[in-house]
């Protein structure tokens, strides 16, 4: 490891236990090295294993295999010279600002008088003079978090590792901040010889970091490694920063359209493995207008496409492989364009719409055909909704068996393929039309 190397993670995997023992592999081979004097970010989708990463990297939960080191020494739990900004804030309701900042430092069982000192400093420097004595019920969400990095940064760290630490907040709010950590890294007001923060907004890695690794999902891992070489401050309006973001764009959606492409593998030979977008049918519609608006010249950019419909990419992505799974539309190298298909479905009245979208569900969607076919089996058509989550938790956590669930029964429900009864808590294909 040479000298200004911070972190070194070599063949990271994490996995958790599902309810029916099998294993849930989250994060898979992951390995990166932290440069010192420089803002890396650890961009992709939520639910892709950036944040449990960087719980690894923190020493909070232990790697299923591999190894952290900090400068040179391996990390088994927390350290000294790590500290940590989360996107919740996590503070102590009880306690005041002053008290919720010197935690910390009474945990390393520094004395009162001296701590004391620290966390004024530090309340000081995050702009938060004056409000020693408030307790979090009395600030805003923007405050609260100004809180959560001043206790951070009272340890003195070496490393400031953040969380979505600007996720909770309102865009002006986030906007500021931002702009506060910046001055107060590139004015050298902390010990801090580099931050490592992970986020989904494609625009705030690039205005903030030097570096962005993309991060890919099902499982986790490094789908590439960009170098930012803009000087400070940066402009979302300047040239060099949009071609930039369009870089990233075009680095993620060649992630995920090859992820696109193995799920479809996968969801033809295993079925109902395949975990289904978060997305509504009235999104994927109008993504198709917004889209068919702009194509008068070819496929569409994303970054502008995103711009115009103002969605980041944890809501736009989701949208993109729905459509492209049930063949609505191509998404490549940063383009999307529509299909014939989504044409037609796009065209079409009403009725006909759910009698298109009813037969590319059917075709496309192993757990839609799987319902509809379970359905007909039982003579009063009928089962319950806890039947078939039930078989999805051989594959997903509780929490993301729900979520599958309750988007395809939306889309079911949309194509009138079967009901459902939220009273009952069942589905059936009574008063719904069948699909030849």
């Amino acid at each position: 490891m040479t000298e200004n190397n911070l972190i070194s993670a070599q063949n990271i995997c994490k996995s958790f236990v599902k309810p029916d023992g099998s294993e849930l592999e989250v994060i898979k081979n992951v390995n990166l090295v932290m440069h010192e004097g420089k803002i890396t970010a650890l961009l992709g989708k939520s639910g892709s294993g950036k944040s449990t990463l960087l719980r690894i990297i923190a020493g909070l939960i232990a790697p299923s295999t591999g190894e952290v080191h900090y400068r040179g020494q391996e990390v088994q739990a927390p350290v000294p010279g790590i500290s940590m900004v989360f996107q919740s804030f996590a503070l102590m309701p009880w306690l005041t600002v002053l008290e919720n900042v010197e935690l910390g430092l009474e945990a390393q069982g520094i004395s009162k008088r001296k701590r004391r000192k620290r966390a004024l400093h530090a309340i000081d420097i995050i702009g938060m003079d004056g409000f020693e004595n408030a307790y979090p019920r009395e600030l805003s969400g923007g405050m609260q978090q100004r809180v959560g990095f001043a206790r951070a940064l009272v340890v003195d760290p070496d490393i400031l590792l953040m969380d979505e630490p600007f996720s909770a907040l309102d865009v002006l709010t986030a906007e500021t901040l931002r702009g506060d950590l910046l001055e107060l890294w590139l004015e050298k007001q902390s010990s801090m010889k580099g931050i490592l923060f992970v986020t989904h907004n494609i625009e705030e890695a690039v205005l903030i970091a030097d570096r962005i690794l993309v991060f890919g999902s099902n499982p986790g891992c490094i789908k590439g490694d960009i170098s930012v070489d803009l000087p400070y401050p940066r402009n979302a309006g300047d040239q060099a920063v949009t071609d930039t973001i369009d870089e990233v764009y075009r680095l993620m959606t060649r992630a995920q359209t090859q992820q696109i492409k193995k799920r479809m593998e996968l969801s033809k030979s295993i079925g109902l493995d395949y975990r289904i977008p978060d997305a509504e049918v009235a999104e994927l519609l109008g993504l198709l207008e917004q889209v068919n608006e702009l194509q008068s010249k070819g496929a569409v950019d994303l970054p502008d496409l995103a711009d115009e419909v103002r969605l980041d990419i944890d809501d736009l992505f989701p949208i993109l492989e729905a459509l492209a799974i049930m063949e609505f539309a191509v998404v490549k190298d940063g383009d999307i364009s529509i299909t014939a298909k989504g044409k037609q479905w796009m065209d079409a009245d009403i009725t006909d719409k759910k009698v298109i979208f009813a037969k590319h569900l059917i075709s496309y969607i192993p757990l839609a055909k799987y319902i509809c076919e379970s359905l007909e089996q039982k003579s009063n058509e009928k089962r319950s909704y806890p039947f078939f989550h039930k078989q999805l938790l051989e594959h997903f956590t509780e929490d993301e068996a729900t979520r599958v669930l309750d988007t395809v029964i939306e889309w079911g429900r949309y194509a009138e393929i079967f009901a459902f009864d939220a009273g009952a808590n069942q589905l059936s294909l009574e008063e719904a039309d069948r699909i030849g």
